[in-house]
């Protein structure tokens, strides 16, 4: 048994469903502790794989707030030890998210060895906490922690694992729009939309020239408060749109796409790089350790992506950049090679080997491990692996 803990977004929740694949192929059972968030999404989880615990992000120095989260987070790690004493997990691995404290921090009670996983630019602050924590790290972007001698020693960069939807899409190639031919965009907001493009898309619509109004087939995350505003606008104009609040199928449309504007969380960076696509990134602001900002920056730095500031972001801002990259065929085909693999994706069949290369477990959980995988595994999975310090 393998548990596997995230946050209930996609960016977290789909690393750790890839990997999960992949463990489930080579004998290993899985489950996934998380929050109610995750209970939407369709995929390798159902219902049945999914333990719920309690967890609270510490939002800002109010001192009732910080006390509340951290009451939620110790009644979450009571609850996710009692599972870890009745499931005997030979490891848990974290893929970001608050959710993942209490179940990481109860293995550490527990004396069961952790793995995180970061697949941003800069570690998260869940990560950051448990990263002393942990017997291993592994991040998707090199240079992560290369400051911090306390931490590298046991950290490697591993890339972000791609669920197999995401593979698929990689495989296929990006071809230009054509002069005068239809021009697909794709906006995206995270995985629970983002007002912002609610916002500002439409009108940076309304002022592209006509000429590209019939050329335009858009598909918009759009959430379901403001989707009546947002269609109105696409009716008047009569641009060929398909509005929805979520797409299961994000990884097909990203790579049917001929360009993506979108949020830059570590995730959808991932797969833009998997897949290859070119992009308009509008990084959240706010966050303490600006993220968002530098998952932008890996792409835009080799200019697979245009990297657009929130401050910055108009309506004439996003027009402008349309109009030029659509009139632009050629400059699109260079992006979306640039961003080809520039993002740190990689298959998860290459996880175990860096398991097994980690020292990440101690000798007593590997040969538990190793009774359970198939032979392709046991050189590479958990059996060969010796115990390490922490």
């Amino acid at each position: 048994m393998i548990l596997l803990a995230a946050g209930g977004t996609g960016g977290h929740l789909f690393p750790a469903e890839a990997l999960g694949v992949e463990l489930i192929r080579r004998g290993f059972r899985v489950r996934l502790v998380t929050d109610e968030r995750a209970l939407r999404y369709s995929g390798l989880f159902s219902k049945d794989m999914i333990d719920v615990v309690s967890s609270e992000t510490a939002r800002g120095r109010n001192p009732f707030q910080v006390a509340y989260a951290g009451l939620t987070l110790a009644a979450g790690t009571l609850s996710a030890y009692s599972l870890i004493k009745r499931l005997k997990p030979v490891a848990v691995v974290g893929f970001g998210g608050y959710p993942t404290l209490p179940p990481l921090v109860a293995a550490k009670f527990a004396g069961v060895p952790g793995i995180i996983h970061d697949a941003n630019a800069v570690l998260g602050r869940a990560n950051r906490f448990l990263s002393s924590r942990v017997r291993a790290i592994a991040t998707s972007l090199p240079g992560v922690l290369d400051r911090d001698p306390a931490l590298s020693g046991k950290t490697t960069t591993v890339g972000t694992p791609m669920r197999p939807a995401v593979l698929a899409a990689a495989a296929v190639p990006y071809a230009a729009p054509e002069a005068n031919g239809p021009l697909r965009l794709l906006v995206v907001g995270g995985s629970q939309g983002a007002r912002i493009m609610a916002d500002i898309v439409p009108g940076a619509i309304e002022r592209l020239e006509p000429a590209l109004w019939g050329r335009l087939i858009l598909t918009q995350q759009v959430r379901d408060e403001d989707m009546n505003r947002v269609r109105a606008v696409y009716d008047k104009l009569k641009i060929n749109a398909e509005l929805a609040p979520f797409f299961t199928d994000l990884p097909a449309r990203l790579a049917s796409n001929h360009l993506v504007v979108s949020r830059s969380g570590a995730g959808t960076v991932a797969e833009l790089a998997a897949i290859g696509r070119p992009s308009i990134l509008v990084p959240l602001p706010g966050s303490i350790d600006q993220d968002q900002f530098a998952n932008a920056g890996v792409l835009a730095k080799v200019d697979g992506a245009i990297r657009i500031p929130q401050t910055e972001f108009t309506s004439d801002r996003l027009a402008s950049e349309i109009s030029a990259l659509a009139a632009e065929p050629a400059r699109l085909t260079a992006m979306a090679a640039a961003a080809k693999g520039a993002g740190g994706s990689m298959p998860p069949s290459g996880w175990p080997i860096w398991w097994s290369r980690s020292r990440a477990f101690s000798t007593r959980h590997s040969g538990r491990a190793a009774r359970r995988t198939d032979p392709e595994s046991r050189d590479s999975g958990f059996a060969r692996v010796a115990s390490a310090p922490e």
